[in-house]
């Protein structure tokens, strides 16, 4: 099985930058990509951002392209997302997943199989 941890979440004021990072441990074999989710408060989860290990393709939801930026470290198990000119719509539990399903897009929580706790992202405004 595939733990996840996640640390960096916070309160920032709009247009602050914050650096989350989820660390994966145990059978990270089975991961062919890790993503990051968000849920506000009364409102459905949605996608962030992903990458994928075969080649380091990333992918962004449209509303946080050119903002936000996903990274690993494969050294450490770890996938970062570094978030800059945050805004108060981006206020949400941030979760990271472990993508072990094959056969769906890494747009949709489907692909995921292992999830963190959440972080708490707060911008002020």
């Amino acid at each position: 099985q595939v733990q996840l941890v996640e640390s960096g979440g916070g309160l920032v004021q709009a247009g602050g930058s914050l650096r989350l990072s989820c660390a994966a441990s145990g059978r990270t074999f089975n991961m062919y990509a890790m993503g990051w989710f968000r849920q506000a408060p009364g409102k459905e989860r949605e996608f962030v951002a992903a990458i994928r290990w075969s080649d380091d393709n990333t992918y962004y939801a449209d509303s946080v392209k050119g903002r936000f930026t996903i990274s690993r470290d494969n050294a450490k198990s770890t996938v970062y997302l570094q978030m800059n000119s945050l805004k108060s719509d981006d206020t949400a539990v941030y979760s990271c997943a472990a993508a072990i399903y094959h056969g769906y897009t890494l747009f949709t929580p489907e692909a995921y199989g292992v999830w963190g706790q959440g972080t708490q992202i707060t911008v002020s405004s």
